[in-house]
């Protein structure tokens, strides 16, 4: 059965009628939005499988053909019920399938690889009384345990594909042989190639092989390809001389990895049903090993990122200020707290030589390492402006252009930028695109600072202007990160400008990092496990006794 999404698969029809369509109370469910919910009925009347649209909106086909009513199948009609394609095969799956376009049986044969394991995993009772039939298994299970020893050790993917082929080779002897594996990209790739020949070119894999074996699990046995209409347009094989061949998937209990595939020219060497047995437990055992190299390569990459993320941690830790400056008459606190290991929030206050301190946080576009990068690029923008004392609108003009020119268009960065006078506390700021800051009054009024000016980068020009607002004694500024209103339970609901305000103001007299810790341990509570989506950071200033009239 081919669905219109999602992969292929195989089903037995046990029951004696059986409805198709996309409800999940239909005995076979498939995920087709233009599939009626029950589209279709598979039923049994004497000894035969019948078909019967039940009313669907967009019809059932029968070899390209709408039927109505009901009508019999049989074996190789094809099935079309919206996008979806099914194909009626033998009753008994394990049988094989014998076919040749001369009438001459047992020129082609394609069998399941799991009935051929199993087979291969016990003697039958009829042969057990038999010395030459307890031999033959003996010698079998000492070739499948010296199968498992070659393929055991440690090795690269490439020498594990190239000792697969060298044991094929030994044990049964053909001209070329390749090995196909899953390109990611829903096609096959050649993975590895031997010929007897040297410099031989390999010939192509008909689509015909790859869709019976690597696509459907089949072991496939052709004894003479010339006899088999299946190949008859695979012209580089038969160009090649070729005659006989055998494949067998590389699969396990996790899927197919692809498929191996040996050939020869008749004068050589016919394949035999015990060879595709044993091809059939090559491919079995190899992909067990495939598999766990596949694994093993994963789990080297992932310390490798995890080295590579701890070291950019440090580096960025770095770049943030180990201490915050003593403004006297304030209380500053500042924190951030990563989703991604590293983080894509910014935050600094600087002190300036003619008085005052520069307030900023900033949140660019995107995360991990590649927003991390970004964040370093605009700490080093910042710093020259801000210290030869520019205003907030001018330091985001400059390093808006600048942060334009070098970086592409889906990188940009939210910024506020305040420059706060301690005396008097005027707060003189720029909002770039940023989250409203708040302005949490001691009487409990909240005010919102809204944007003045566009995401920094994100235009070649922008016209960035600034507001002002004073801070009285008491009042407290709260600078965020969208990490902490986008935070999401799950319900799926944000947690919002709203709450953030309302718990601000409700502890607005607790110290800065006690309000710091509350928010986060209500955040926790919100989120439920949920897990963070973006960083939190947080730049909190509040004006307290001492500070000037």
């Amino acid at each position: 059965m081919v669905p219109a999404q999602g992969d292929s698969f195989d089903q037995t029809l046990e029951e004696e009628e059986v409805v198709i369509g996309r409800s999940s109370q239909c005995q076979v469910t498939i995920a087709d939005r233009f599939l009626s919910r029950r589209h279709a009925r598979l039923f049994r009347r004497e000894s035969r499988w019948w078909i019967e649209d039940l009313g669907s909106r967009n019809g059932t086909l029968v070899n390209g053909r709408v039927i109505e009513g009901s009508e019999p199948l049989d074996e190789g009609d094809e099935i079309q019920i919206s996008g979806s394609l099914l194909q009626v095969l033998a009753e008994s799956p394990s049988s094989a399938i014998v076919t040749s376009d001369r009438g001459l049986p047992g020129h082609t044969v394609f069998r399941p690889a799991s009935d051929l394991l199993v087979s291969q995993g016990s003697i039958a009772p009829a042969e057990r009384s038999s010395v030459d039939a307890l031999q033959r298994y003996s010698d079998r299970l000492q070739l499948l345990n010296d199968l498992h020893q070659a393929l055991s050790r440690p090795m690269a993917l490439d020498e594990l594909l190239k000792m697969i082929l060298r044991r094929a080779f030994d044990d049964l002897r053909p001209e070329e042989g390749v090995i196909l594996l899953k390109d990611g990209q829903g096609g096959y790739r050649e993975a590895a190639h031997r010929n007897v020949k040297e410099n031989a070119e390999p010939y192509l894999i008909s689509e015909t092989l790859v869709r019976e074996v690597a696509e459907k699990g089949l072991s496939a046995l052709v004894l003479d390809v010339e006899t088999d209409e299946r190949f008859g347009a695979a012209e580089s094989i038969i160009g090649s001389g070729i005659r006989s061949l055998i494949a067998a998937p590389l699969q396990d209990e996790e899927g197919t990895l692809g498929m191996i595939a040996l050939s020869s020219r008749l004068h050589r060497r016919q394949f035999k049903d015990e060879d595709l047995e044993l091809l059939t437990t090559l491919g079995s055992i190899a992909a067990l090993r495939i598999r766990n190299v596949a694994l093993a390569e994963e789990a080297a990459e992932r310390r490798r990122m995890a080295t590579e993320l701890k070291l950019a941690r440090q580096i960025q830790v770095a770049l943030l200020p180990d201490r915050l400056p003593t403004i006297p008459g304030w209380d500053i606190y500042a924190a951030t707290v990563p989703s991604r290991g590293v983080s894509g929030d910014f935050y600094e206050v600087v002190e300036r030589e003619e008085g005052g301190c520069v307030l900023i946080i900033t949140d660019v576009s995107g995360k991990g390492i590649a927003a991390s990068l970004l964040t370093a690029s605009l700490e080093a923008l910042l710093i020259d402006p801000i210290e030869s004392g520019h205003p907030p609108e001018a330091i985001c003009d400059r390093v808006g252009r600048r942060l334009f020119q070098r970086t592409p268009p889906n990188k940009y960065a939210t910024a506020i930028i305040g420059a706060l006078d301690p005396v008097t506390g005027l707060l003189r700021y720029t909002n770039a695109g940023h989250n409203q800051a708040l302005v949490i009054r001691a009487t409990g009024e909240v005010e919102m600072l809204e944007p003045t000016g566009t995401p920094l980068g994100l235009l070649a020009n922008s016209d960035y202007r600034a507001a002002e607002v004073g801070l009285r004694l008491g009042d407290t500024l709260i600078l965020y990160t969208d990490g902490i209103t986008e935070a999401v339970n799950p319900e799926d609901e944000e947690y919002g400008l709203d709450r953030l305000s309302g718990l601000c103001r409700e502890h607005r007299t607790q110290r800065l990092d006690e309000l710091a810790d509350t928010i986060e341990n209500e955040l926790d509570r919100f989120v439920r496990g949920v897990p963070y989506a973006d960083d939190r950071t947080v730049v909190m200033a509040r004006r307290i006794e001492g500070a000037g009239s």
